[in-house]
C-alpha cells in the first residue's frame, strides 16, 4: 500500500513547501561558510589576517649594488663628496621594483656606519653635502624594493675607497665668465690709458649737460640762488651717487660765479656727504668763506613732507636754476611743475623710467637713463672717468654684437655657438 505524503493535501501544501525551502537555504549557507577562504579562519592563518600584516622581507639571491665609488665633488666650494654605483644586473631587474637606495658612511671600513641619505630607485648617484673638508669617508649602498608582493632589502655593498672633500680654486665650467671678465677689464684699462696720454675720446653731445654753464650763468646774472635736489633715495642708490658727482661740478661753478647754492636733502646720510662735496668745491675755487653749511640741510624722510618743503623753498627763494637729478617717484611732476611756475631753468635726470615723461613735459632739459651716469665724466673730462665710460660703451657694443651673432647662429641651427655662453 502506497504511503501518502503529508503535503499532498492542498490545504497543507504551502506551509510544507516553505519548510522544505528553508531547510535548503540553511544547508546552502552552511556549505558556503565551510568552504569560503575568507571566513571561518583565525587571524594569522590566512585570509584577512594576512592582508593586514606587512609582507615578510627577504634578501636571498638578490645581490647588493656593485661598483660603489666615492670622489670629491668637482667644481665646488668644498664639503661635498659624490657617490656612484651600478644598477642591479639586467637579468634580475625585470622581476624587481627598486624603490630606493640607502647610502651609508663611515670614516673607516671597519668603523661604525651611519645612514646619510636615500635616493629614489631610478638614480645611481648621491651627493653627500655634509662631508667635512679634510676628513676621508668610505661609503656603502644597499637597495630597498619589492619583488611581487614581498619587500626586500639587499645586503650592504662593498665599501668604496676613501674620499676626501676639498674646495676647488676655479670652476672649470665657467671659463667663459673668466674670458668675459678679462676682456671687459682689458677694455677699461686700455681706454683709461689712452685718456691719460692726452688723447681726446669722443663722447656724444648731451644737451642737458651742455646747458649747465648757461643755467648757472643765468642765475648769477639775475642774482638768484641755485636749487639742487639730489633725489629722494638713499646714499646706496646708484642714481644718488651719480647725482652727487654732478653736484661736485655744479658747486665748483657756483663758487666761481659767487652764486648761492641750496641743497635740501631727504636722507640724513646724504646730507653730510653733500656738505663735504660743496665745502671741498668752494675750497678748490678759493672761496671757502662763501660756503654756508645751512644751505645744505636735512628736511625730512617723509616723501611728500620733503616735497612740500622743497616747493616752499622754490616759492620763497624763486631760484633761477633748478637741478632735479637722482631717483624720484610720484613727486616728480609736483616738483617740476612748481619749478616751472616760478620761471626757473630746470635740468632734470633720472633712471626711473616711469618718471621720465613728467620731467620731459615740465623741464627744459632731461637726462635720460644712463646719461645721468655719464654726466660726471662728460663734465669733468677726467681720464679715469672718461676712460671708464668709453670702456663700458665698447663692452656694450661687443655684447650687442654677440647677441646678434647668437640670434643668427640659432636661426641657422648652429647649436654649438650658444653653448659657449652657458655657465656650468
Amino acid at each position: 500500500m502506497r504511503r501518502e505524503s503529508p503535503c499532498l493535501d492542498r490545504a497543507q501544501y504551502i506551509p510544507c513547501r516553505g519548510r522544505v525551502l528553508a531547510s535548503f537555504y540553511i544547508a546552502l549557507v552552511a556549505l558556503l561558510f565551510a568552504s569560503s577562504p575568507l571566513l571561518g579562519q583565525a587571524p594569522g592563518e590566512g585570509g584577512l589576517g594576512d592582508a593586514a600584516s606587512p609582507p615578510e622581507a627577504f634578501s636571498a639571491d638578490i645581490p647588493p649594488p656593485a661598483g660603489v665609488s666615492a670622489y670629491d665633488t668637482p667644481n665646488d666650494a668644498g664639503g661635498s663628496i659624490t657617490v656612484r654605483w651600478e644598477e642591479l644586473p639586467s637579468e634580475i631587474r625585470p622581476a624587481l621594483s627598486i624603490t630606493s637606495y640607502e647610502i651609508w658612511r663611515a670614516e673607516h671600513p671597519d668603523g661604525e656606519w651611519e645612514l646619510v641619505g636615500t635616493v629614489s630607485g631610478g638614480l645611481a648617484q648621491f651627493t653627500d653635502g655634509a662631508a667635512e673638508d679634510g676628513r676621508s669617508f668610505a661609503y656603502r649602498v644597499r637597495a630597498v624594493g619589492q619583488a611581487g608582493a614581498r619587500e626586500f632589502t639587499t645586503p650592504m655593498s662593498q665599501p668604496s675607497g676613501p674620499a676626501l672633500a676639498s674646495a676647488q680654486l676655479f670652476h672649470r665650467g665657467r671659463v667663459n665668465v673668466l674670458v668675459g671678465v678679462v676682456v671687459y677689464t682689458s677694455l677699461l684699462a686700455g681706454f683709461i690709458t689712452v685718456a691719460r696720454r692726452g688723447r681726446d675720446l669722443y663722447v656724444r653731445r648731451i644737451a642737458g649737460l651742455e646747458a649747465v654753464d648757461e643755467a648757472l650763468g643765468r642765475a648769477t646774472e639775475m642774482g638768484k640762488p641755485i636749487l639742487y635736489v639730489p633725489g629722494l633715495s638713499t646714499i646706496s642708490d646708484v642714481a644718488t651717487l651719480a647725482s652727487l658727482n654732478i653736484l661736485s661740478r655744479v658747486a665748483r661753478r657756483a663758487a666761481d660765479y659767487e652764486s648761492r647754492l641750496i641743497v635740501p636733502c631727504t636722507d640724513p646720510v646724504v646730507m653730510p656727504v653733500a656738505q663735504e662735496i660743496v665745502r671741498e668745491a668752494y675750497t678748490e675755487a678759493g672761496r671757502p668763506d662763501a660756503y654756508d653749511a645751512n644751505d645744505i640741510s636735512y628736511i625730512t624722510y617723509s616723501q611728500f613732507g620733503y616735497v612740500s618743503a622743497v616747493d616752499g623753498i622754490m616759492v620763497r627763494e624763486r631760484p633761477a636754476t633748478i637741478f632735479l637729478l637722482g631717483m624720484f617717484w610720484a613727486e616728480s611732476l609736483i616738483l617740476a611743475e612748481t619749478g616751472n611756475s616760478v620761471g626757473a631753468i630746470q635740468i632734470s635726470g633720472t633712471d626711473a623710467v616711469a618718471q621720465l615723461p613728467f620731467f620731459i613735459a615740465a623741464c627744459d632739459y632731461t637726462l635720460i637713463g644712463e646719461e645721468l651716469y655719464a654726466a660726471s665724466a662728460y663734465l669733468s673730462r677726467e681720464p679715469l672717468a672718461l676712460g671708464s665710460l668709453k670702456g663700458q660703451d665698447m663692452a656694450k657694443l661687443l655684447i650687442a654684437a654677440l647677441m646678434a651673432a647668437g640670434i643668427l647662429a640659432t636661426t641657422l641651427g648652429i647649436a654649438g655657438f650658444s653653448r659657449l655662453f652657458s655657465a656650468g
